[in-house]
């Protein structure tokens, strides 16, 4: 990895093209450095839990009603090798930014795929969508996809770990429209002058402020990804076609730097692989074993032992108070310290609770279990001795639990923190993690077998037997898949899913 400076420049100053972060990440992308062979499994693995999350969204409405849209848009390519994308559920083929746009509601739905935290928050499963669409659209091979994905993760990550959006309040899929760019730049081979202006078009259209995830969540919270890839899709087609993008993107005097983020004093530091580097950012980043912000992850893993070793802490009549210490971002963003009272109702909505580290605490406490749709049900939120311990539950930030959360040191890296439970007795219950059982370095590192449970998991009740082994034959192949194959990969349910009310389309 070599480390760049990036910086405001004025318009009298020269900046290169390949100078410049776009140029930088567009010679990434257009470089041919081969795929390990364990990025190559993970990228296997990531495949696998995007569908199985999206498997279990199928019938929700924000699904419903970017998959309705998505079928209204049939191929109408005039290039005959043009075949189209699938879409989750449905066995039809769709123009392929639709197709990405319909998929990746799809996979952010319930927030249980994969997450990379550090300086900004990010799922870079979200590039999975659009990266595949395309592929399948062009007839691309398994090998092709596997290329650009890597590309897509080693992006975003590195973007991630060097630029905050979230301290401006700009949402994170800032750093996903140019990383989905690059992705399916390195996928169709493209020259990195092209891939340089696709990435400026995707940022520069997918700059949004967070409103989306603060106060009462509303359901764009899926779609916010998904119009990132599906922006990311049609800003490579201008650029093959020759259109141009605002330049220098990032560090131009009126450019999203000076303007969206630290200002025109700002300075910050990325790392990027150099010439002929493998692409590894995607062992850096970890995936959900439950169903909620991943910050809530060991918490949940901690309340669930908890519950089931000491029942009385279940009973909110045993508890004076419940405070967990935490990093900086947990408490402000999930926690009390976000000052959202949408985090203490009971009739919030799914994507406000997942969102709340009282209440996620609480019933994982209670239940010793998590569960993607019971957890989250209107009459488990609203029950009256859940409501009660819930309201008992603060955070606060500890400084070395923000330090370590910001470590660059993966074996320090953390994502949890200390709780302290005071009972009504005056005793004192304390009991600390640092990350969830499923991490990389949990008590039960997710490896394929937990992915293909996963998927099977979530697809039981919803898809056939013979349909879930199919997919998953096709998804462990996925490297060595020819373009037909590669063309299959897909879920199909059986009978008719539900559509959304008529728009426009």
């Amino acid at each position: 990895m070599k480390t760049y400076a990036l910086r405001v420049y004025r318009s009298s100053e020269d900046l290169p093209a390949a100078d410049q972060l776009a140029g930088r990440i567009a010679a990434i992308a257009a470089d041919d450095a081969p795929v390990d062979a364990d990025v190559g499994e993970m990228i296997v693995n990531r495949v696998i839990d995007n569908a199985a999350v999206a498997v279990a969204s199928l019938s929700r409405a924000p699904v419903t009603a970017a998959r309705t849209q998505a079928l209204a848009h049939g191929i109408g390519a005039p290039v005959p090798a043009h075949r189209g994308a699938t879409v989750f559920g449905v066995d039809a083929r769709v123009s392929p930014e639709w197709a990405a746009w319909a998929n990746g509601v799809a996979v952010r739905e319930l927030d249980y795929h994969d997450t990379f935290l550090a300086a900004e928050y990010s799922h870079p499963g979200d590039n999975i969508p659009p990266v595949l669409a395309v592929a399948q659209h062009v007839g691309a091979d398994g090998a092709a996809l596997v290329r650009g994905l890597a590309t897509a993760y080693e992006v975003q990550i590195d973007l991630v770990k060097a630029i905050s959006l979230h301290k401006h309040k700009i949402d994170h899929v800032a750093h996903l429209g140019p990383s989905a760019a690059a992705g399916i730049g390195t996928l169709l081979a493209l020259d990195p002058g092209v891939i340089r202006q696709a990435i400026g078009q995707a940022l520069h259209t997918t700059t949004a402020t967070r409103q989306s995830r603060k106060g009462e969540i509303s359901t764009w919270k899926a779609h916010a990804p998904a119009f990132a890839g599906k922006m990311a899709v049609e800003a490579v087609d201008r650029a093959m076609r020759g259109q141009t993008s605002p330049s220098p993107i990032w560090e131009g005097e009126d450019g999203v730097i000076a303007w969206l983020l630290d200002g025109p004093d700002a300075a910050y530091e990325i790392s990027l692989p150099e010439p002929g580097e493998s692409k590894r950012a995607i062992l850096d980043s970890y995936t959900k074993e439950h169903s909620a912000e991943y910050q809530a992850q060991a918490w949940i893993d901690l309340a669930r032992r908890l519950g089931q070793a000491r029942p009385e802490l279940r009973d909110p009549r045993n508890i004076d108070s419940i405070v967990i210490a935490t990093s900086h971002h947990t408490h402000y963003v999930i926690g009390s310290g976000a000052q959202d009272p949408q985090k203490y109702d009971p009739t919030a909505s799914r994507e406000t609770l997942d969102h709340s580290i009282p209440y996620i605490f609480a019933v994982a406490l209670q239940d010793g279990a998590w569960h993607h749709v019971d957890s989250y049900a209107p009459e488990r939120a609203g029950r009256a001795d859940t409501v009660e311990l819930w309201r008992k539950i603060v955070t606060e930030e500890d400084p070395e639990w923000t330090r370590r959360y910001h470590s660059n040191d993966l074996t320090e890296k953390a994502f949890g923190g200390e709780v302290v439970i005071t009972l009504t007795d005056g005793t004192v219950v304390r009991d600390s993690v640092a990350v969830a059982d499923a991490h990389p370095l949990g008590a039960r590192p997710f490896g394929r077998g937990d992915y293909v449970r996963k998927f099977r998991t979530l697809a039981d009740g919803v898809l056939a037997e013979t349909e879930i082994d199919r997919f998953l034959e096709l998804a462990e192949h996925l490297p060595e898949l020819e373009p037909e194959a590669l063309g299959e990969l897909n879920v199909v349910a059986p009978g008719r899913l539900p559509v959304a009310p008529e728009g426009i389309f």
